[in-house]
């Protein structure tokens, strides 16, 4: 069923085809077609691409990629990689955080910081995309109101 193997994934026409989603939501919303918008939603959700794209997004480029949550689980495979995206699944619970203590600045205090798994950072990252727009489209939002 997989088409490509991780480091074989088309990057780039990936994140074309979702961005080209993201612009449908974008106009949905400004002809306030709410119903067009939640359709469009749930097919973000439900895209692979978006789920490849998330995965990614916390797996190899964020900054705290490497940073275990409760599960321990820090430097994934590409095929651990592919299944997380391929198992993404927003229903149910998430799994409890992993707490840690940092200081704040200028001060001895501490605060409590909360580390999520894996999975669930790449559900936030998947809800992100479907829920907030891409920067670009945000910029071209700008440039449009003009006061």
């Amino acid at each position: 069923m997989i088409r490509y193997e991780w480091n074989e994934i088309p990057w780039r026409k990936l994140e074309i085809k979702t961005f080209k989603l993201q612009k449908r939501i974008y106009r949905a919303m400004q002809q306030d077609n709410i119903k067009l918008v939640h359709k469009l939603q749930r097919l973000m959700l439900a895209s692979t691409r978006a789920r490849i794209l998330a995965t990614r997004k916390v797996s190899q480029d964020n900054r705290g990629r490497k940073t275990a949550g409760i599960d321990g689980k820090i430097a994934l495979t590409q095929r651990e990689r592919m299944n997380l995206a391929l198992s993404i699944n927003l229903k149910g619970r998430s799994k409890p955080l992993r707490r840690i203590w940092i200081a704040k600045n200028g001060t001895n205090e501490k605060r409590p910081l909360g580390i999520p798994t894996i999975e669930d950072r790449a559900k936030q990252a998947l809800l992100k995309m479907a829920l907030e727009l891409s920067p670009y489209i945000m910029q071209l939002r700008k440039k449009q109101v003009m006061y």
